[in-house]
């Protein structure tokens, strides 16, 4: 849960109600958990069958054959990580950015692209150091984070409106094309915000008793999560009216209103909202920080394990870190914070539903039919209707993210499959390993 609660629901509020033109927005979060749920299933059936560290890299090449096709699986899910990565690292910088212009409303765009840079910059050095030194910065950023929530929370709970919470425009829930789009975009927001439900699973050879711990922990931190958000977006909806910071045509502003600030400053006035805007920034450079550590050993392991390209594997010859992985990571992340943030999460979600979310709802169909006895302390429930829901709405989030992004996934996923024939060619791996 920790490591689910970021930055998130500090930067989405706006988007999210612009989304669909008002509060009926919510319905957005209803999906999303509905989705991850029945996701959680997959991670649940996977992680507690085989518990290693690397979640999808390892279910994808394990259930489609460690030294042929499932070796093109576990590639591709890299090959998408380097990207989809930086692009959930990115929208942390832009809710940097969305704050830093709370308490400096003058800063233009080549200033807020220079803040982005520093801040890139800090984040790398900061993790330019032994894991040891790293653990502890870590855990002050995160209690920062968990303050700023919690006040956030009571704040909004003794000065909640339901009026104004629940002022719904005319027409909110008439069901038309746009009207589906609008809540695939929502829900895509929804589901950024749930991002991590399966973290547990990247560690799950350091975990106790995981067949029972693993499942237990995917689904009580999303229903734990998804209170905590649900609190969250409709104390400050109850604070703040949403027709003060949903533009009327549609368009959100990039970056968005900073949202917390001005519920905040509702409440308490300007002086304690600046004080809470700097919390605010601390919970951002945390989410930034975590993500930025984590994610930068994912393409280490796999070049370690001879998956991926060697020159990732490659540690820092003093202080025992991935810093090739941690530097090419961190330079992308600031590249593409430059786009906004709709579009980043659209395209972070677009290339991970593709080749992450779908690839292990086959993974566990095939191993059911392939390896009926294969041990699994964990059944799905209900089998097969959380793999056919979890299908459904990763299809429907797809589908309704637009032509863009569905031309980026996809185009990343072939040029990923190009790669990987070129380079296993080269290196004589599968499909051209000699015989």
């Amino acid at each position: 849960m920790t490591n689910m609660i970021g930055i998130g629901p500090f930067i989405t509020i706006p988007a999210l109600m612009t989304a669909m033109g008002g509060p009926q927005a919510m319905l957005g979060w209803i999906v999303a958990l509905v989705i991850a749920l029945a996701d959680g299933m997959m991670w649940s059936e996977l992680g507690a069958a085989m518990p290693r560290s690397g979640g999808s890299y390892g279910y994808l090449r394990e259930a489609f054959g460690r030294e042929s096709f499932g070796r093109l699986m576990a590639f591709l899910f890299i090959w998408q990580f380097i990207v989809t990565g930086p692009l959930e690292i990115a929208s942390g910088f832009i809710g940097i950015v969305q704050y830093s212009k709370y308490l400096w409303p003058g800063m233009n765009d080549v200033q807020s692209h220079l803040l982005k840079v520093v801040i890139g910059v800090a984040a790398v050095a900061l993790l330019y150091r032994r894991i040891t030194a790293v653990g502890r910065i870590t855990v002050a950023l995160w209690v920062g984070t968990m303050l700023t929530v919690v006040v956030v929370m009571v704040a909004g709970l003794f000065h909640f409106d339901a009026k104004v919470a629940f002022d719904f425009p005319n027409g909110a829930f008439s069901f038309s094309l746009g009207y589906l789009m609008g809540l695939g975009a929502a829900s895509r927001i929804g589901v950024y915000d749930y991002l991590g439900y399966y973290n547990v699973c990247h560690l799950g050879d350091e975990v106790r008793q995981p067949g029972r711990v693993i499942p237990r922990s995917i689904i009580i931190s999303l229903i734990g999560v998804a209170l905590v958000y649900f609190v969250m977006n409709m104390v400050i909806i109850g604070v703040v009216p949403w027709r003060e910071f949903v533009p009327a045509d549609g368009k959100l502003p990039d970056p968005p209103p900073a949202i917390v600030a001005m519920f905040m400053e509702r409440l308490f006035g300007v002086t304690t909202a600046k004080v809470f805007t700097g919390m605010v920034l601390w919970t951002a450079f945390a989410c930034v920080f975590a993500l930025l550590l984590g994610y930068s050993r994912i393409p280490y392991a796999a070049a370690q394990d001879g998956n991926f390209f060697a020159v990732f594997g490659r540690l820092h010859p003093k202080e025992n870190f991935p810093h090739v992985s941690l530097i090419l990571l961190g330079g992308l992340s600031v590249l593409f914070s430059f786009f906004d943030l709709q579009t980043v999460i659209d395209a972070l979600l677009g290339a991970r539903i593709l080749v992450q979310f779908l690839g292990q709802i086959g993974a566990v169909v095939w191993l059911r039919q392939t390896r009926p006895d294969m041990e699994r302390p964990f059944r799905m429930w209900l089998h097969p209707l959380p793999a056919l829901i979890a299908f459904c709405g990763w299809v429907f989030l797809f589908a309704t993210s637009g032509l863009k992004v569905i031309l980026f996934s996809t185009g990343l996923l072939v040029v990923g499959a190009i790669v990987y024939f070129c380079w296993s060619a080269s290196t004589g791996k599968w499909p051209f390993a000699a015989r």
